[in-house]
């Protein structure tokens, strides 16, 4: 199940890098990548999840990367980059399904990959210091309770 989510996060971090250099729309993408790359049928809704999820909160996601991310303007930052950041943030904040620590070490291990030697180092910083932001992670693991409640 890991490696599958693992797999889901490259798949969806190259169909949202797509998106966001060439504007394609996100149907084709998703349907090019899934077609193109070999994946656990299981890790497939996640892709969709990721990739929808971080379209359609991301305006909300690049004002947290500009706040933790001050000296970087977002429309300026590397694509990858800023791509790994907002999926990331989506499932801390939004999403909240996924543990707060395998988040940002997913996001680094992408970083590694995709991103440029000073990626990973740059990635953890941003996600650590929305990490040690109580208010901004609490208030989502608050929402995750009402919901759990509801």
């Amino acid at each position: 199940m890991l490696i599958a989510r693992r797999q889901a996060r490259s798949v969806a971090l190259q169909a949202l890098y797509e998106i966001d250099c060439a504007n394609h729309a996100v149907t084709q993408v998703l349907g090019e990548r899934l077609h193109d790359q070999t994946i656990d049928e299981t890790a497939r809704p996640f892709v969709f999840e990721l990739v929808n999820g971080v379209i359609l909160h991301q305006a909300r996601l690049d004002e947290l990367i500009q706040r933790y991310a001050p000296e970087w303007p977002v429309d300026q930052m590397a694509i990858i980059d800023r791509n790994i950041l907002r999926i990331a943030i989506f499932e801390i904040v939004i999403s909240t399904t996924t543990p707060l620590r395998v988040a940002i070490n997913e996001a680094v291990e992408l970083a590694k990959v995709y991103g440029s030697d000073t990626s990973p180092r740059f990635v953890n910083g941003v996600l650590g210091s929305l990490a040690a932001d109580e208010a901004v992670v609490g208030a989502a693991a608050s929402d995750e309770d009402a919901e759990a409640d509801a």
